[in-house]
């Protein structure tokens, strides 16, 4: 039986996927800059002066330009407009169409794949309803980039099937972002909390960047139901935020995929990128797969969360195609032989390849056996995009005994395959 089926689906970056974010005249990401504040004032006193019939002329080309592209364009710059509000304490007593075209004047339209779709994640989907058995409804994860290399977190939902087939679940016609509904605070342990909005599909959410350290990217999700909470099933995924300077671990965590709490990791391993969970705890504790010296993977624990120490160090660069460094490609999958933990390797020319290794299921810290070889690596035919000679995943799933692998190419678009895990098991050494 071959290792890999690659399957013919394919996510490539679309330009024409668009929405409508919150536009700020200043470059903080909230609120607007005391120099700044002229200018908006003088935005806001344009409107507020124009003749009625100016002022809805005027939007209605705003909604002959936008109202098709968008969904509920009127909510959104309403909404926008009361930020603005209390942004400049604005006077309360403004007629709704005015509002509108204020709240208009503070959007502006962005399309979030327009440069690269890459390094997909997936977990199991809250919702198993409905399914024949055998069959899994799953949650994709997707970094996307758009105009300023900004990354943001996209979704898309599909089924597996029992068979060992992948059905992609259609998606909205619209994409919305996300909403801010708590901004951090003391309070709340600097907690950002974000709500997708009541009507809106799953699949065509986007979270983007809310605070300073994530100003320029949510960058490579990596997604885990972890499965021992007292309060049920909790959905967590670490990612990169990206400031413009410097990187940060921090934390996704949702029951639902409605409502997301995003929250900043601390400790000496958050310092670093690519930690990724064990889906339940290891001897009482909650176990992390990180890389601390920029090239090999360490074995962490804790007993939050969010406070990551120093671990201990797990597998280095061995062979050939990760002689520059290793990291890993996900979450740890659990199977009977022990715990499946994909890895990518960096080896001449800067090419990205993926291998795996196994770890034991009583004592991760123990190596039962790696990939000499990658199980996959850039093909002639797919080494061109973004960043080219790249293959790379965020996560993988166990469906009986193949492992169903998303995977990035190029940094441009997301392939799926599934891997045969007996196959993969007599390759390791």
């Amino acid at each position: 039986m071959a290792l890999l089926d690659i399957l013919p689906t394919r996510l490539v970056a679309e330009p024409d996927r668009v929405v409508i974010r919150p536009f700020h005249i200043a470059p903080e990401p909230r609120s607007l800059h005391p120099g700044e504040s002229s200018r908006a004032l003088r935005i806001v006193g344009a409107v507020l002066e124009m003749d009625m019939r100016t002022c809805q002329a005027e939007l209605a080309l705003v909604n002959r330009d936008f109202g098709n592209r968008h969904w509920q364009t009127r909510r959104i710059f309403l909404e926008r407009y009361q930020q603005v509000q209390q942004e400049l304490g604005l006077n309360a007593d403004v007629r709704e169409d005015r509002k509108e075209l204020i709240g208009a004047y503070f959007c502006h339209e962005y399309s979030y794949t327009s440069a690269a779709l890459m390094n997909p994640s997936i977990t199991p989907h809250p919702d198993q309803s409905g399914l024949t058995p055998g069959a899994r409804r799953i949650v994709l994860s997707l970094r996307a980039v758009g105009e300023g290399h900004i990354s943001s977190i996209a979704f898309r939902e599909g089924i597996l099937t029992p068979q060992g087939g992948f059905d992609l679940m259609p998606r909205p016609p619209f994409s919305v972002a996300a909403r801010e509904i708590e901004q951090p605070s003391e309070a709340n342990g600097m907690t950002t909390i974000a709500e997708r909005f009541s009507e809106a599909s799953l699949s065509g959410t986007v979270i983007f960047p809310f605070t300073q350290q994530q100003r320029n990217g949510l960058e490579d999700l990596r997604l885990v139901r972890i499965e021992d909470e007292d309060d049920g099933p909790l959905y967590c995924g670490t990612y990169t935020a990206y400031s413009g300077f410097n990187i940060a671990s921090e934390l996704l965590v949702t029951r639902d995929f409605r409502r997301f709490e995003l929250k900043p990791m601390s400790g000496a391993a958050a310092r670093n990128k690519g930690m990724a969970l064990f889906p339940r705890k290891i001897d009482g504790r909650y176990a992390m797969i990180g890389r601390q010296n920029g090239e090999s993977l360490f074995y962490l624990t804790s007993d939050t969360l969010t406070h990551w120490e120093d671990g201990e160090p797990l597998i280095g660069p061995v062979y050939p195609w990760e002689l520059v460094q290793i990291g890993n490609c996900g979450p740890p999958i659990e199977i009977d032989e022990g715990w499946l933990l994909l890895t990518h390797g960096v080896g001449p020319v800067r090419k990205y390849s993926i291998g795996a290794v196994l770890l034991d299921k009583d004592d991760p810290r123990k190596v039962l056996g790696r990939t000499p070889n990658p199980i996959l690596s850039p093909s002639d035919e797919d080494r061109e995009g973004y960043v080219p000679n790249v293959v790379y995943t965020c996560g993988a799933l166990a469906h009986g005994r193949k492992l169903f692998m998303p995977f990035g190419v190029a940094d441009s678009s997301v392939s799926f395959s599934f891997v045969d895990i007996d196959e993969l098991l007599t390759l390791m050494a």
